[in-house]
């Protein structure tokens, strides 16, 4: 599995015998550079701004989760990748949390409570600070292991990082769109490879309500000061 993974973040150019996505456990799509990476989300986000992904059955998950995991009964998060912030609106009409989005596209600024940036990117002000992370958006990282490593340190020592994840954040979709592809079911593999015992994981899976899919929600809590 290391070995596998390693092997597609290294890998530059494709091959005329290249594995179909269709039949790999993971895939990274790779860019000319970091101005393409963005300007290819930004393009894709304007293209699909009204399209909304996530659903109320699996927001309503997340805040499930998320009482389960406290004692205290107010919470402060951070939906990242939220395009025209139907998550984080949604997740405020429960007076308990206070959340606001991200999106690299500046059309992020025509939305309540959402913020423009780069998920990738670390601000100081927002370390060891949030309940919990949550994400369906993992897949448009250009480099996702550094996304969810920032991630992981924006909650404080007892936060969540909550991602939902499907069949369709899987191989055979990832491309320029989406560059990220793994099969749910390989993804504690993944976070294993990554972090290690940094990092422990758990997960339900339920159905969708807006769409025919199972939605995974994968649990990531810190087991270090600094994840690295």
């Amino acid at each position: 599995m290391t070995t596998s993974i390693l092997r597609m973040f290294k890998k530059k150019k494709p091959s005329k015998t290249e594995t179909p996505k269709d039949e790999l456990d993971f895939y990274l799509h790779r860019y000319d550079s970091y101005e393409t990476y963005k300007e290819t989300q930004i393009f894709y986000n304007k293209k699909k701004l009204q399209k909304i992904w996530a659903d109320k059955a699996t927001l309503d998950r997340v805040k499930n989760i998320v009482r389960q995991n406290f004692q205290h009964d107010q919470f402060k998060g951070i939906c990242h990748g939220s395009r025209n912030g139907f998550e984080q609106n949604y997740l405020v009409e429960d007076k308990a949390f206070d959340v606001f989005g991200t999106d690299i596209s500046p059309t992020a600024n025509q939305f309540n409570r959402s913020v423009e940036w780069d998920f990738h990117d670390d601000k100081e002000e927002w370390r060891n600070t949030f309940d919990f992370i949550y994400s369906n958006s993992l897949d448009q990282g250009w480099n996702p292991r550094q996304a969810l490593t920032t991630w992981l340190n924006q909650i404080h020592g007892d936060g969540l990082v909550i991602i939902e994840h499907t069949d369709a954040h899987g191989p055979s979709e990832a491309g320029a769109k989406d560059p990220f592809g793994v099969k749910p079911n390989v993804m504690p593999y993944v976070f294993a490879d990554w972090f290690g015992h940094q990092v422990s994981t758990s997960f339900e899976i339920a159905k969708k309500d807006n769409m025919d899919m199972q939605a995974w929600l994968f649990v990531l809590k810190r087991n270090v000061a600094v994840v690295v």
